[in-house]
C-alpha cells in the first residue's frame, strides 16, 4: 500500500460499470462530489485534471464500517493470535513457546488477543498461566491475554499485581473490572500507536472503507485530532470519534453534536454519538438476558451482567440529547435491548443499539417504531454460532436476526467491531448474505439478507451512485452480483476515493 495524493480539480473515472448492470458510463468528480453520470464515450473528458479508464469495473459508493474500535484493532494486528486455541492448555503452550522464542523486552508485559473459551473443556486460570511460566523460566512475566469478545482477560498473577488486582480467585477478568485496567495494561507509547493506527487504517482503505465510527474506550476526539493535524495526517477514511461517558463533558463544552466537523481535520473528523455499554457479550457469558444460562440455575449472574441499571441509561441519554447528540446503546442480550428501547422511548434520544444480537419478537417493531438503528456485525454470528446453540438454546431462531429486523423496517448498518472481527466489510456482507463460512452449512439461513440490502447497509443506506453524492467510492474487479460467498469475502477492490481523493490505488492509474 502507498500513500495517495491529493486530487486537485476534478477526474473523470471512464467506463465503469454500475453495480448489478453491464451498461458502462462515466463519472465526473469534481470538488468532492459526483458532478455527473453518463453513458460511457457521451461526455467531453474536457477540464478533468485527471483521466482514470475503470475499463468496465464496478463502481459503488464507499464502504462504512459502523462499530470498529481501531487502537485494539491496530495493536491487535501485532498481537499472537489465540483465536485458533480451542483450550486452555492450548493457550498455555502457545504463551510458553512465544516467550521461550521470542520473550518480551525486560520489565514489559507479554499481550495476547483472541481467545474464547465459551467451550473449552478446562477453565482458564492465573495458576495455570504461572505454571507454565515456571516452567520456561519467566514466572515474573506479566501475562496479559484478551478475549475475542474484549468483554474479558486472562492475566497472570504478576500482571494482575502490576494493575493493583490482589487476590482475584481466577485471573479472569470480566466486563467492568477489565474495563477499568484495559487501557493501561495493553497501552504502547503514543507515537507507536499513532503510527500502527495509520497503517490499520491504509488497510481500511485498501478494503474500500471511506468511513468508520470509532468506538475506542479512550478520548477519541483528542486522539484523532492529533492523528489528522501536522505534515503526514492520517487521512485514510472519514472518522466519527465516539464519546464515552467519562468523556462526554469534552464535546458538550465544544458544543459539539453528533455529525458536526471537527475543525482543523480536513474535513475528516466528525462528532460522532454517546456509547454506553448495557450489558456484556455472549462468549463472556454476560449478556443480559430474560432467561438463564444453561448450567448457572439461579446463582448470581445467571442471567447475564447488567452494567449500567436503567435509571442511569436514561440520564445518560437524556444528557446527550439535549447537547446533540445521538446515543449508541451496546446490548447483546434480549432483556439488554429491551432495556435499551425503553431508555430512547423515554428519552426521545436518536441513535442505534450496538450488536442487538438476541431480540424479542415483540421489540423487533419497537426498533421501528422508535427510529433506532440496528447496528450489527455479521461476521459475529459465524463466529458465535455453536456458542449460541449452547448458551442459546432454544432461543438461536431470534439470535443474529438479521431479516426478522429488516422486515420489521428497522434500519440496518453494518460494521465489523474490529478486533472482534476484523475490519473488513465485505466478510460482514457476505456473512449477512450467505450465514456461513468454512464449508459449514449455513446457520439459520432464514436470518439471512440479500445482497442489495447487506450492501446498502454498508454503504450508508444506498451502494449505487448518484449525481450530487459525496465522492466517496469503491471500485470493484468483480460485481459482487456474480460471485459467491468466498468471492465476496475476498473481493478484489481496484480502488478507494474519499471526496475524489485516492486514498487506495490499485487502478493503476
Amino acid at each position: 500500500m502507498r500513500r495517495c495524493a491529493v486530487a486537485v480539480g476534478s477526474v473523470l473515472l471512464t467506463g465503469a460499470r454500475p453495480l448489478g448492470t453491464s451498461a458502462l458510463v462515466d463519472v465526473l468528480v469534481r470538488d468532492g462530489r459526483v458532478a455527473a453520470v453518463t453513458p460511457h464515450g457521451s461526455r467531453s473528458s474536457a477540464g478533468a485534471v485527471e483521466h482514470v479508464a475503470l475499463g468496465g469495473r464496478t463502481l459503488m459508493r464507499g464502504l462504512r464500517d459502523g462499530h470498529v474500535h481501531l487502537n485494539q484493532w491496530a495493536m491487535t494486528l501485532r498481537r499472537i493470535d489465540l483465536s485458533a486455541a480451542r483450550s486452555a492448555a492450548e493457550v498455555v503452550r502457545l504463551v510458553q513457546e512465544r516467550v521461550r522464542t521470542d520473550p518480551p523486552p525486560a520489565g514489559a508485559a507479554l499481550v495476547a488477543y483472541g481467545f474464547r473459551d465459551g467451550l473449552w473443556p478446562n477453565a482458564p486460570t492465573a495458576a495455570l498461566l504461572d505454571d507454565a511460566l515456571e516452567r520456561v523460566g519467566a514466572r515474573d512475566t506479566p501475562v496479559v491475554l484478551v478475549s475475542g469478545d474484549y468483554h474479558c482477560a486472562w492475566l497472570s498473577t504478576a500482571a494482575l499485581v502490576r494493575h493493583g488486582v490482589v487476590g482475584h480467585p481466577t485471573g479472569v477478568l470480566r466486563e467492568r473490572e477489565w474495563f477499568a485496567i484495559s487501557e493501561a495494561a495493553v497501552a504502547v507509547p503514543e507515537a507507536v500507536l499513532d503510527d500502527w493506527v495509520d497503517q490499520a487504517v491504509r488497510g481500511a482503505a485498501a478494503r474500500g472503507v471511506t468511513q468508520v465510527v470509532d468506538f475506542e474506550l479512550a478520548d477519541n476526539l483528542t486522539a484523532w485530532r492529533r492523528r489528522m493535524s501536522g505534515t503526514r495526517p492520517t487521512d485514510g477514511v472519514r472518522v466519527a470519534a465516539s464519546a464515552w461517558p467519562e468523556y462526554l463533558d469534552r464535546p458538550v463544552a465544544e458544543e459539539l453534536a453528533t455529525g458536526d466537523v471537527v475543525g482543523g481535520t480536513g474535513g475528516l473528523l466528525t462528532m460522532g454519538p454517546l456509547k454506553v455499554i448495557t450489558d456484556g457479550s455472549l462468549n463472556t457469558r454476560t449478556a443480559y438476558c430474560h432467561d438463564p444460562y444453561p448450567g448457572l440455575g439461579a446463582a448470581a449472574g445467571s442471567h447475564g451482567v447488567l452494567s449500567v441499571p436503567p435509571e442511569e441509561l436514561r440520564l445518560l441519554m437524556a444528557k446527550a440529547t439535549r447537547h446533540g447528540l445521538a446515543c449508541a446503546i451496546h446490548a447483546i442480550g434480549d432483556h439488554a435491548n429491551a432495556l435499551a428501547l425503553d431508555a430512547f422511548e423515554a428519552t426521545g434520544a436518536r441513535g442505534s443499539i450496538e450488536h442487538a444480537q438476541l431480540v424479542s419478537r415483540g421489540d423487533l417493531t419497537r426498533f421501528a417504531a422508535l427510529g433506532v438503528v440496528a447496528s450489527i456485525q455479521p461476521e459475529h454470528a459465524l463466529d458465535d454460532r455453536d456458542v449460541a446453540d449452547r448458551y442459546w438454546v432454544g432461543r438461536t431462531h431470534r439470535a443474529f436476526a438479521y431479516a426478522a429486523l429488516h422486515d420489521a423496517g428497522v434500519t440496518l448498518a453494518l460494521g465489523s467491531d474490529a478486533p472482534v472481527a476484523p475490519l473488513d466489510p465485505w466478510l460482514a456482507i457476505a456473512a449477512a448474505v450467505h450465514r456461513t463460512r468454512d464449508g459449514r452449512e449455513p446457520w439459520h439461513p432464514e436470518q439471512g439478507l440479500s445482497l442489495d440490502v447487506a450492501l446498502a447497509a454498508s454503504a450508508g443506506g444506498r451502494a449505487e451512485v448518484a449525481v450530487g453524492d459525496v465522492a466517496d467510492l469503491v471500485v470493484l474487479d468483480a460485481d459482487p452480483s456474480e460471485v459467491d460467498a468466498a468471492g465476496l469475502r475476498a473481493m478484489p477492490v481496484a480502488g478507494t476515493l474519499v471526496a475524489g481523493r485516492w486514498t487506495w490505488d490499485g487502478v493503476g492509474r
